[in-house]
């Protein structure tokens, strides 16, 4: 029998997108009221990978991910996608804008083997964590390069987002020998 031991914590990860800048710098704003200081900050990408979400929240969407000092127990992920969900909720009610879905809230972790992504939504390839929220590794770190799975979003096949996945993983390496 294997001993139970405490899961390391890991690197949350939240990605932001919408056709609104200034949306984003809400998600920016909102983000380190809630999770604490942003260690590092991805640029601007044009998220252009697929048209799934046109229909709700408008054409020529920009996406950008945010990285946190503070290293979180994996566990937290279903508390935070929760709080992601009433966030969206949030501005969509206080912000006037066309689309029925100005925000789009994704949070994740990273480790130095994988990008895990939190959703609403069950699949083969899900797990079930709690409360109405699965998890899927999204991708996996492999001989030195990120790699997708057939499930992997088209976006997060690319190379922009694997180099800044890459300084999160780095990031989280050495903010954890610092800890240790």
């Amino acid at each position: 029998m294997g001993a139970i031991t405490e899961p390391r914590p890991v690197l949350l990860l939240l990605g932001a997108f919408s056709c609104h800048d200034t949306v984003l710098d809400w998600a920016r704003q909102t983000a380190e009221a809630n999770w604490g200081p942003i260690a590092l900050t991805s640029e601007v990408f044009s998220f252009d990978d697929t048209t799934y979400y046109e229909k709700t929240m408008g054409a020529d969407l920009k996406k950008m991910f945010f990285a946190f000092e503070q290293l979180i127990d994996p566990a937290a992920l279903i508390d935070i996608k929760l709080r992601t969900n009433d966030l969206e909720e949030q501005y969509r009610e206080e912000n006037d804008h066309p689309q029925p879905r100005p925000l789009n809230l994704d949070p994740g972790y990273v480790t130095e083997a994988k990008l895990v992504l939190a959703t609403t939504k069950d699949r083969d390839h899900r797990i079930y964590l709690d409360r109405g929220i699965f998890a899927e590794v999204t991708l996996h770190f492999c001989r030195g390069v990120w790699t997708k799975h057939p499930w992997t979003y088209p976006d997060y096949q690319r190379e922009d987002y694997h180099r800044f996945l890459t300084d999160c993983r780095n990031y989280f390496r050495q903010r954890w020998r610092d800890l240790s």
